[in-house]
């Protein structure tokens, strides 16, 4: 009796999400076989933006954003920027303290550089420079960007790292936390316009239509189509956000992973591999009349060989 009061009290909350998706059953059941051999957790929140139609799996579960988290960091400077709290085009002193090890372009900048804040957000979207994403995350300070989320209807994206309170859980999930349904629509809000004001959204679309890591799910849409992006990796999980411009009308997708067994860093990591596969399909799905596939010979320019 327990066990079905759970279920019970468990569909009841999820029926007020399942009431506003137009289901999509034979895209859906594509996903689900492309996702049933996968070893570890997967979630899926795919909308054609025209249409209405959605498919899903796991679209609420909670995910690591890993540097997703950078497209929320990304808004809450916008939102400082739109109040006259900062200039976009203000110099910044670049400081020793600030470097996060890596290969990151600002990680070369020495003690005392200059550079114009609308480069270091350009640097942290496009190229995902993680000096760039923590220097402008301190500037911002993640309440303020986790308060702006909160007051624009996202329940479950947050920032973790270094906000107080939120130790416990950036155990768990590291730099942000998210789900594939909020992904997308974070996206969505973007290209409509409604994130901060429609001046932010443009600019901030201009900076998610600009990606250098486009060998995932990106390397599966033609280079002539329009796409705004985000992607994340770390040992345990690969993610990827994407906003198409298609031909026919506008699809947004979200896949994440997490706990997955193939931690490698090569091209045909199970999550990556997964990413591309899905992004293949979708756009397919979408342009079925649109023959495009990658060229051959285009592994010889990939980053992850």
């Amino acid at each position: 009796m327990k066990k079905l009061f759970a279920f019970a009290c468990v569909l009841l909350l999820a029926m007020p999400l399942l009431a506003q998706d137009k289901i999509d059953a034979k895209l859906t059941a594509k996903l689900q076989d492309m996702v049933k051999d996968f070893k570890g957790d997967v979630g899926i929140y795919v909308q054609n933006l025209k249409t209405g139609k959605t498919a899903f799996i796991n679209p609420d579960t909670l995910f690591p954003t890993a540097s997703m988290i950078k497209v929320s960091i990304q808004c809450g400077l916008m939102d400082k920027v739109d109040k006259g709290e900062l200039n976009y085009h203000q110099k910044l002193a670049y400081r020793d303290s600030l470097l996060y090890a890596g290969q990151d372009i600002l990680g070369s900048f020495k003690n005392g550089d200059t550079i114009e804040l609308a480069k270091v957000a350009m640097l942290m979207i496009t190229m995902s420079d993680n000096t760039a994403a923590l220097w402008l995350q301190k500037l911002v300070t993640g309440q303020y960007i986790n308060s702006w989320l909160q007051q624009n209807g996202f329940e479950n994206t947050r920032v973790n790292s270094r906000v107080a309170g939120r130790e416990a859980i950036r155990k768990v999930y590291g730099w942000g936390v998210t789900t594939p349904r909020e992904m997308c629509r974070l996206f969505t809000l973007i290209r409509d316009g409604k994130a901060v004001s429609p001046a932010a959204s443009e600019r901030m679309y201009r900076n998610l239509i600009r990606i250098y890591w486009d060998e995932q799910a990106l390397s599966q849409i033609p280079p002539y189509v329009q796409v705004a992006s985000k992607s994340g990796a770390v040992d345990e999980s690969r993610s990827e956000s994407v906003l198409v411009n298609a031909p026919h009308g506008d699809y947004v997708f979200s896949i994440i992973t997490k706990n997955q067994k193939d931690q490698s860093w090569k091209h045909d990591n199970e999550g990556w591999t997964l990413i591309r596969n899905v992004s293949a399909l979708l756009y397919h799905y979408f342009e079925p009349a649109d023959k495009w596939q990658p060229a051959p010979g285009s592994d010889r320019y990939w980053e992850t060989n």
